[in-house]
């Protein structure tokens, strides 16, 4: 069976090598209702092509953003969404859960 985690870096992999700009976002912890587990990935390239999912699409518009970002200034980030966080509802977490997302860019 073809590991999905692999086919993501692999993706991003072949990205580089095109000449891209890279990031990967990985689920580092949940809590509570989450749409994806811990673990799960999204590689996004400078054209926000993108491969693998972080949320089942609730905040994948936001990691997107923040994806670009670590991509220009080369900072990884950990992103927090949850029930506490305003910003949850907008992007569409409203299931009651906590996520948190690791973005790093790729070398």
């Amino acid at each position: 069976m073809i590991n999905p985690a692999e086919d993501i870096l692999e993706q991003a992999a072949r990205w580089r090598t095109g000449g891209k700009q890279v990031a990967v976002a990985t689920v580092v912890s949940t809590w509570g209702s989450s749409p994806r587990p811990v673990g799960s990935q999204l590689a996004v390239d400078e054209d926000r092509r993108m491969v693998g999912s972080v949320s089942g699409g609730c905040i994948e518009g936001a990691v997107v953003h923040e994806a670009l970002q670590v991509m220009q200034d080369g900072k990884p980030r950990l992103l927090d969404f949850g029930v506490t966080n305003e910003q949850a509802w907008e992007v569409g977490l409203a299931c009651g859960g906590k996520v948190q997302v690791f973005v790093e860019r790729v070398d």
